[in-house]
């Protein structure tokens, strides 16, 4: 019973902190800060839907197996983006274009579902609730920090992306490319820090063009998401291989 008792004590106390970190934000942001983020956060979610359905035409539909329009497609969509000015009359164009985009984005991650799916289609749902919780994590990491903490690390961002593009191009070894692959998980969890925090500064300085944030969060969780699918994907390999063996 005394148990018992401690156990519901100790998840009360988890639940309790975690209510604590995301109201203590109504204290360390500013309101038009706060209300930015809303805007980014529930954009997010509804591009993450749609690049799930993208993932699901590539699935489902032949056209979008190894079109490579589609790549242009989501190139022409960021450059319409970005010269299309951010105002209240161009607001529902700009999210058309964004949502485009984002199911570009999740047919062009359909072939590496569609192996994983051959392997063990569990590592899929894993992966994302894997991607979800460390986004998230890091997410309050960057939004609890000091203002402009995580903003020095973009040299660091740089160089370590720069490394993993010399090491692809000149090293072919299975272990270099497991070595790029981890590294590039890093960058990228090191880039939701930085781009959080870089996203509250714009809005301080007056940059209100949630819509293209809303990208940079974006990118960097499908990139994550696809690193740790490839990550658990590589590692049912090798068991898989092991165990035929």
């Amino acid at each position: 019973m005394d148990y018992r008792r401690q156990n519901m004590r100790h998840d009360n106390n988890i639940f309790g902190n975690i209510r604590n970190a995301f109201t203590s934000l109504n204290d360390k942001l500013e309101k038009d800060v706060q209300v930015h983020l809303r805007c980014v956060y529930g954009t997010l979610a509804l591009g993450l839907i749609a690049a799930t359905v993208g993932s699901c035409l590539h699935l489902f539909i032949d056209f979008f197996h190894y079109n490579f329009f589609l790549l242009f497609g989501s190139i022409l969509l960021m450059v319409a983006l970005l010269k299309t000015p951010h105002n209240v009359h161009n607001e529902r164009k700009r999210f058309g274009y964004y949502i485009a985009f984002c199911i570009l984005s999740g047919v062009s991650s359909g072939p590496i579902i569609e192996k994983a799916l051959i392997i063990d289609p569990s590592v899929i749902l894993t992966s994302f609730l894997g991607a979800a919780i460390i986004f998230g994590c890091f997410t309050m990491a960057a939004l609890h920090a000091p203002t402009t903490k995580f903003l020095h690390l973009g040299g660091f961002i740089t160089s370590g992306l720069l490394f993993i593009m010399i090491t692809a191009i000149f090293s072919h070894s299975a272990f270099m490319r497991t070595t790029c692959l981890w590294l590039a998980f890093v960058i990228n969890c090191t880039l939701i820090l930085y781009d959080t925090q870089l996203i509250c500064e714009k809005r301080r300085h007056g940059d209100t063009d949630y819509i293209l944030h809303t990208i940079e969060l974006f990118i960097d969780f499908i990139d994550l998401f696809r690193y740790i699918l490839a990550i658990l994907s590589q590692k049912k390999e090798r068991a898989d291989c092991k165990r035929n063996d």
